[in-house]
């Protein structure tokens, strides 16, 4: 198709070949290229690698063009294809044979958007592009999509719904249908010239073609090609100030090209600003025209080294991207806005304040208008039935209906007299047929619901009168074609609620109803159920002779329902009265001077709306005949009712816009046409503002063929006032129709301003007529009271006539506040005594009490306290660009509430042969429209793959649930652009910081400020009474040599295995053996002296104790170091090397098969072997021991080392005493009661922090036994941990957050089956959960929800609190035994509810649990023993008061020493262990723990009846973000985004230059990763009051965990911005 219309387009009028000289080599380039790449294009995915294709690629057109000097180098790396000029040549190709596309659209509509943007262009934003992964840019490729399913066209649903021209342009994209000849190739092609030439005015034949036309043609295509840009610009220059009506141009567009270059074409092809377009072509310019001077790529163009905010060189895309990101957003965004409220607490959200200068509405009040009388004609008949009777009695052979087939011949010819005897047919049947004599199951005024497809009108029309003659109500509605369709679900809710029980329908449409296998017609989602009865003649038996349905004048009881889709989606039902039906009937009759016998062609839906009350109730009135075109015909020739028109001499056509653009796009110069018959052409949508253009282009086409612009006449209607107003066919003298050209600001603020001095935004609206015969009309307010607007205001449409609605069907609530009204002048005095019926149109009555209607209520949105209608905006989207990118009428456009603003979606149907380039292209330049025109930000644009958006039965987008779809996370798009930093104004300002109280102010006793400061302890250690031998012993090694003496075979350990049996086990006297011999081969294979640091890389187990004890005994200082895991080595064996070599370790000891693994070939790839101290291994140790066993001569010289890397990425070590050692040892005994007749199960890491201390040091000192559980054997085996528990009976256990998660995730189903093995976990008193973080409450709680049943007691579950500079400051095991003899019951833990946004402000405000933003914290377990803690603030370090958030500072005699650094950072050592407070209490040392948290004195005591002081942990503070003045804890933005999404299983966020980046990893396939970016925008905006600056969606297990669980997200970042993350979406918010 692209190669044939290349082909046309050089042999017609005006190629664009001829521009500068470079004309013929530049098209024999296409050809050729274009044939060679469209061969690499079409290779599958498999067989060419990306770079492969590049290269290629950039090798056939490398020879054709210089790299032209504008192009931003950096875009070959900005995108995962290059943006060779190549590509972009395909799109000019594409472009200069679009010409015809979007010819219709309001040409000053397309103008002023062209124009917005030219302007915007001196400004062009730079704007990062999304990143992709490949996978997800192959979708888009030509063989994975069909076009848009043109089966569903687009009939008016929702709002405007994009329904316009959804398929006539598909189709000819595709190289069908157009024209409705059997070569249709050709056809559309030869069509396309014969089009631009019409309007272009370019040959000699059209001459008369207006302006408007030939003005919006070209600006449509901004030009990327030299000749595309001319025209372009000339076309702006000329025709800005042209009125519609004279200025016909006889001329040529050549004769300009080179002179008139007025302004320079909007730059699609790249984002530098240059004057050269990509193409190599040089337009020549006028200087000074509009190009803004010629910019230098600014320093990050290239991404090859740029400074971050904090002055590093980071080299990499990502950080190129995001300071393009930064940049942008420092533009500065519109003026702050003044006034806040308060959002239930001090936190403020500004709330728009009106402006002063804003428009305000000046008019007097506007005074209601009446329409003529309704002249009662003589012979009108007294009811449609009568009517019916009539004509098929006295004119039966007259033609009543005649349908076409698809291939536009007359399929059947309905007469008067048919109709007549069939709907008594039906009447009879539906009374006398259905249920028994006794127990009939329809009788008069019940409903029934009309179920006929759309090219069956004759069927429906028969069913229809055969309701009104039985006296039952008809209820029409679309033929559900699946069992989920669109909306089915709430026609379904319709039909419960009208009580429906039967449905009729044809014989057709019954056999292509959905069946089950027994040939049952299922039932509908939603749907009650029915009896489907098919309503066709032969299937129904004869009434009886004597039978005769009762004819009564028009009356009060219900006509029919016609149903209405709300903005929500929801499905109403509007009552018709039979007097109001007829009277209906009779204004129409009047107003259009309906004549008897007149023939009419309808396009229209004739089941509702202006379809139904013209070619169904109007015509039988007037026994008119009716054309009627189904939809499927329109379909495959555009052109038909204009040929029926033609064939049928008809007077009157009824037809949508769209009808009339497709009619214009499948024209070509047809001699025969002919449309001088028609007297009256009627818009069905006449009062969208779009309409206007279709209108002013089908005239300008067709006043050639006899068309009359007097007929042209636009209506207005809605489902519950029915028609609200008509234009009347005109008397040739009478007055021009109306045109308001109306400024778009004005109308946003609600009033009326005739625009002059902004050209650009503008709407431009066509009167739809004066008000209905009998009818009155005014405008009201949209506020609550019904208050008559001023003349100068836009308000809604309210009629009062007998011809509307009467009500929603069973809501009287809602009948009341729409069918009710009574409006009321300024003083409050109602108008009118009778009720007003609102019409849900916005507009207001012009001059000569002319209507114009500016929108609907359906369509409105009010964001920032103006008004936009969606149907604008769509319009607006449209101009841009229109069809290269998107198809026509494919646009959804709605609002959702963010942070208390509604906020504007625009999604749209992307084509399938757009390029990423393209899309991004459109969407950017979409927003800059949108925002120059309607100054509104859009909040989110998508695009997504044709055809995939929801429709309405006709085809339209099915609004309503295209958002539910967006809300919920599954449209999958497959682009999104989210721009919060320009619509968000309404965020709570940034805080800036109060100075805290000094050491002025007062302090009395404990108080500060007032408030009790925040201090606690555990028990005084000198004050318990225990029978503790071992503390008769300074040393560890020391306890260990007296329990090996008294109690030599007492087991202290013992190793289980994954399958839960005992692998190894040590009793006292063993492991003392086994330290000695270590201790003996220190001495000699290693010639150690003590204070050497040795390091042990151990599995975990029982060789790691035994090396552990043997250190000791050498008096060497061990360091515990996780071995590298084998299965990947290059990332974890840096991290043993690099604690070797900060411990200045001076050997390594480890097992045979770890040593092996050190010099093996992998890891000497990882580091070289030869910088590793001597390496033994402990396997085979010598028989002897040592001489003499080594004692310390002082307590405080180092027992260990302690290396850990914390959340943030540091590798810390702390140095432990030998005092501090024994005395954590003691505290934890006494916490715990541990003595040697208990056992304990520990399932931890032993390298670091309490982990280590449970499993090598608490057995020796307490003489407990330890059953050892490696966290690693549960991933193969899950229920290890807890069948361990189980079987020996155990009280205590400890663990870590990632088993606890394992155990939840892998045991969740088989609890049951555990259950029948004897699992049971009742013994538990205490499982402590050992972590250095806040308590992850959701996990605890779910842990113990889910092993409650069997036998955990909820209470048993706690957690402990530990971090760099105290291992252990809070352990909570709680009694839960016979609570009162032990004596020794713990308090519960306790869990408050804070205010989130209070946290952020550093205050502690508790709440109640439920209330909005409240956040559970859980205590962190019992201060330990010889514990004391005090909350400091961390800039000032001065105390806090209770229940103030602030740093948490320790003193203990368990604290460690100092940090074990090889540079020896002093500053800091003192700093974080040698502390002072600033005043109060400025003696004692402190140690800072890095901790956020609070103190608060709970109801509870403790056994010995003192009240209990919980400490809860906030989060570390290296970790909390700053932003916005404010302190952010990632976990709770995390857990916010975590919940927004069921694919969303891992979330982790970061901050980069001020920037939020959120790391989604998703669950899910690669489709779903763009939902999940305006989800993850709006839930951290509407919780947290942050803009995310960028989402990364990624695989599962891309957030990298340390063995602790916790998330590394420094390691994250880094990662991210060096580019290694692979991620599948990157998307940068605006």
């Amino acid at each position: 198709m692209e190669m044939k219309s290349l082909a046309f387009r050089q042999g017609g009028g005006h190629s664009d070949g001829d521009v500068g000289g470079a004309g013929m080599d530049w098209k024999e380039l296409r050809w050729s290229t274009s044939c060679r790449l469209t061969d690499i294009q079409h290779v599958h995915e498999g067989d060419i690698t990306q770079k492969g294709y590049e290269k290629k690629r950039s090798k056939l057109i490398g020879a054709y063009f210089p790299q032209t000097p504008g192009m931003d180098p950096s875009m070959g790396q900005e995108r995962r294809t290059p943006v060779t000029p190549s590509s972009s040549s395909r799109y000019n190709r594409r472009r200069s044979s679009g010409s015809r596309n979007e010819r219709y659209r309001s040409d000053v509509h397309t103008e002023a958007v062209q124009a917005a943007l030219a302007k915007h262009k001196e400004r062009k934003m730079a704007v990062p592009m999304p990143s992709k992964r490949r996978s997800l840019v192959v979708q888009t490729s030509m063989d994975a999509y069909t076009p848009p399913d043109t089966s569903s066209g687009s009939e008016g649903e929702g709002q405007g719904d994009g329904d316009e021209e959804e398929g006539g342009d598909g189709e000819e994209e595709d190289g069908r249908g157009g024209g409705g000849t059997s070569s249709s190739q050709e056809g559309s092609i030869s069509m396309e010239h014969w089009i631009s030439r019409a309007i272009h005015g370019t040959s000699s034949t059209t001459n008369t073609t207006s302006s408007t036309a030939s003005s919006s043609s070209s600006s449509t295509r901004s030009g990327g090609s030299g000749a595309a840009g001319g025209r372009l610009a000339d076309v702006l220059a000329q025709h800005v100030h042209i009125s519609a009506q004279h200025h016909h141009r006889h001329h040529h567009h050549h004769r300009h090209h080179k002179t008139e270059n007025h302004s320079a074409p909007p730059d699609v092809t790249s984002y530098t600003n240059n004057t050269t377009t990509t193409d190599g072509i040089q337009v020549e310019r006028t200087p000074g025209a509009g190009t803004a001077p010629q910019r230098q790529t600014s320093k990050y163009g290239n991404a090859e080294l740029m400074e971050t905010g904090d002055g590093v060189p980071v080299s990499s895309r990502v950080s190129a991207k995001i300071q393009q990101l930064v940049n942008t957003l420092k533009r500065p965004k519109r003026p702050p806005l003044r006034e806040f409220f308060v959002d239930d607490f001090e936190e403020l959200l500004e709330v728009q304040q009106p402006d002063p200068n804003q428009p305000k509405a000046e008019g007097a009040q506007m005074v209601a208008m009446r329409g003529e009388q309704l002249g009662v004609v003589t012979n009108w008949p007294p009811s449609l039935e009568a009517a019916l009777q009539r004509w098929g009695t006295i004119s039966p052979k007259a033609p009543c209906l005649t349908t076409m087939d698809t291939n536009g011949k007359p399929l059947y010819v309905l007469t008067y007299g048919k109709l007549w005897s069939r709907s008594m047919k039906v009447a009879y049947n539906l009374l006398h047929k259905l249920g028994t004599k006794q127990e009939p199951l329809i009788r008069p005024g019940d409903r029934v619901a009309l179920v006929f497809p759309n090219n069956d009108p004759a069927a429906f029309m028969t069913a229809f009168y055969g309701c009104l003659l039985a006296e039952v109500v008809p209820v029409p509605i679309e033929v559900p074609l699946t069992r989920k369709d669109a909306g089915s679900q709430q026609i379904g809710f319709l039909l419960g609620s009208c009580g429906v029980t039967v449905a009729l329908t044809s014989d057709a449409c019954h056999k292509g109803l959905p069946k089950s296998p027994t040939g049952e017609i299922p039932q509908f989602k939603g749907w009650p159920k029915v009896l489907w009865f098919v309503a066709e003649s032969k299937h129904l038996s004869k009434p009886p002779r004597d039978w005769f349905p009762h004819i009564k004048d028009a009356n009060q009881d219900t006509a029919y329902i016609e149903y209405k889709t709300c903005k929500d989606g929801s499905v109403l039902g509007v009552t018709v009265m039979r007097i109001a039906m007829l009277t209906h009937c009779q204004a129409l009759t009047q107003s259009c001077s309906y004549t008897e016998a007149e023939t009419i062609v309808n396009v229209l839906d004739f089941k509702k709306d202006v379809g139904l009350w013209h070619a169904v109730l109007t015509s039988v009135m007037n026994m008119m005949h009716v054309i009627s075109i189904p939809y499927a015909l329109m379909k495959v020739n555009p052109l038909s009712w204009i040929q029926k028109v033609c064939q049928y001499k008809a007077k009157v056509a009824c037809v949508k816009s769209r009808d009339m653009h497709w009619a214009l796009v499948a024209h070509r110069d047809q001699r025969e046409v002919n449309l001088s018959s028609l007297r009256m052409l009627v818009v069905a949508d006449g009062a969208n503002p779009w309409s206007i253009s279709s209108c002013d282009a089908f005239l300008n086409v067709f006043q050639t063929k006899g068309l009359k612009p007097e007929v042209i006449c636009p209506c207005a209607s809605s489902p519950e006032a029915l028609t609200v107003a008509i234009r009347r066919p005109l008397e040739e003298d009478s007055t021009p129709p109306g045109r308001g050209v109306l400024s778009m600001q004005g109308l946003s603020h609600g009033v009326i301003r005739v625009d002059s001095e902004e050209k650009l935004s503008v709407l431009t609206l066509q009167d739809v007529g004066s008000v209905m015969p009998g009818a009155a009309m005014c405008v009201v307010k949209l506020e609550s009271v019904p208050q008559l607007c001023k003349t100068d205001e836009i308000g809604e449409l309210c009629v009062c006539t007998v011809a509307t609605g009467t009500s929603y069907y069973g809501l009287a609530g809602m009948t009341k506040n729409t069918f009710e009204v009574f409006p009321v002048s300024n003083n409050g005095t109602p108008i009118s005594e009778f009720p007003f019926t609102r019409t849900g149109l916005l507009g207001f009555i012009g001059p000569a009490g002319l209507i114009f209607v500016a929108g609907k209520m359906d369509g409105l949105m009010v964001v920032g306290g103006r008004r936009h209608n969606a149907d604008d905006i769509v319009a607006t989207a449209l101009a841009v660009e229109p069809m290269k990118f998107v198809y026509r009428g494919r646009i959804a456009v709605f609002s959702i509430t963010v942070l208390h603003d509604e906020r504007i979606v625009v999604v749209a149907e992307q084509r399938p042969d757009s390029t990423e380039e393209d899309s991004f292209q459109w969407m950017s330049r979409v927003l800059q429209a949108i925002d120059s025109i309607h100054q509104v930000g859009v909040y989110c644009l998508a695009l997504v793959p044709s055809n995939t958006l929801p429709k309405t039965p006709l085809g339209g987008i099915h609004l309503s649930e295209t958002k539910q779809l967006f809300l919920e996370g599954s449209l999958h798009p497959c682009n999104v652009l989210m721009c919060p930093h320009t619509c968000v104004t309404n965020l709570p300002k940034p805080r800036q910081k109060q100075p805290e109280i000094g050491p002025a102010s007062v302090m009395v006793g404990n108080l500060v400020s007032g408030k009790r400061i925040a201090q606690a302890s555990g028990r005084d250690l000198g004050q318990i009474e225990d029978n503790d031998q071992a503390r008769k012993f300074l040393f560890l090694a020391e306890v260990l040599q007296w329990r090996a003496q008294t109690t030599p075979d007492h087991v202290l350990y013992t190793l289980l295995n994954s399958r839960g049996t005992i692998a190894s086990s040590l009793t006292c006297v063993q492991l003392h053996k086994r330290a000695e011999k270590i201790a003996a081969m220190l001495a000699e294979r290693g010639h150690l002296q003590d204070g050497d640091h040795v390091a042990l890389v151990y599995p975990p187990g029982i060789d790691l104790i035994a090396a552990f004890y043997g250190c000791l005994y050498a008096g060497c200082v061990p360091i515990t170091v996780r071995p590298p895991h084998p299965q990947n080595i290059a990332t974890t064996l840096p991290t043993v090397k690099m604690i070797v070599e900060v411990s200045r370790s001076v050997c390594v000891m480890t097992t045979q098969v770890i040593s092996k693994l050190l010099r093996s070939k992998e890891a000497s790839a990882a580091v070289d072997a030869r910088t590793w101290p001597p390496i033994m291994d402990t396997d085979d140790l010598p028989k002897k021991k040592p001489p003499l066993l080594y004692k310390p001569s002082n307590p405080d010289t180092l027992a260990y080392l302690d290396f850990s890397v914390s959340t943030t990425g540091m590798l810390a070590g702390v140095k432990m005493s030998h005092t501090a050692t024994s005395a954590f040892c003691r505290s934890i005994k006494l916490q715990c009661e541990l003595y040697p007749s208990r056992e304990v199960a520990i399932c931890l890491d032993p390298y670091c922090g309490l982990g280590f201390v449970l499993w090598c040091l608490c057995s020796v000192y307490s003489g407990h036994q330890s059953i050892l559980i490696p966290p690693s054997e549960l991933e193969v085996n899950p229920a290890l941990w807890l069948s361990a528990v189980s079987q020996y009976k155990v009280r205590d256990t400890f663990c870590s957050y990632s088993v606890m998660e394992l155990c939840t995730k892998g045991l969740g189903l088989q609890t049951d089956s555990l259950k029948s093995r004897g699992l049971d976990l009742s013994r538990v008193r205490t499982c402590v959960v050992v972590a250095e973080e806040r308590p992850r409450i959701a996990l605890t709680q779910s842990f113990s929800k889910l092993f409650k049943d069997l036998g955990l007691h909820p209470r048993a579950v706690s957690t402990s609190f530990g971090c760099r500079i105290n291992l252990a400051i809070c352990l909570q095991p709680h009694r839960l035994g016979k609570l009162a003899d032990q004596g020794t019951s713990g308090p519960d833990p306790t869990t408050v509810y804070v205010d989130m946004r209070a946290l952020r402000h550093d205050r502690v405000r508790l709440v109640e649990r439920g209330s909005p933003h409240s956040l559970p914290l859980m205590e962190s377990g019992k201060i330990l023993p010889g514990v004391r803690i005090i909350i400091a603030n961390p800039e000032t370090k001065g105390p806090m008061g209770e229940s103030h958030l602030g740093e948490i500072w320790v003193h203990s005699g368990h604290n460690a020493s100092g940090y074990f650094t090889v540079y020896g950072d002093e500053a800091l050592q003192s700093d974080h262990f040698n502390s002072r407070l600033s005043f109060g209490d400025t003696q004692t040392v402190w140690a800072r723990t890095g901790y956020l948290g609070f103190l608060r004195r709970t109801e509870l005591t403790d056994a010995s009846g003192e009240r209990h002081d919980a400490l809860y942990v906030v989060g570390a503070l290296e970790e909390a973000m700053e932003l916005r003045g404010m302190r952010y804890h990632p976990i709770d933005i995390e857990t916010s985004v975590i919940r927004t999404h069921k694919s969303i299983t891992e979330c982790a966020v970061f901050t980069w230059t001020n920037l939020l980046v959120v790391v989604v990893e998703l669950d899910g396939s690669e489709q779903e990763a763009l939902d999940l970016v305006p989800l993850v925008t709006n839930v951290v905006l509407e919780e947290h009051y942050l803009i995310v600056g960028v989402v990364v969606v990624v695989d599962i297990g891309v957030i990298p965990i340390n063995s602790r669980g916790e998330k590394q997200r420094m390691h994250l970042r880094d990662g991210f911005l060096a580019d290694q993350l692979d991620p599948i979406y990157v998307a940068y918010n605006m």
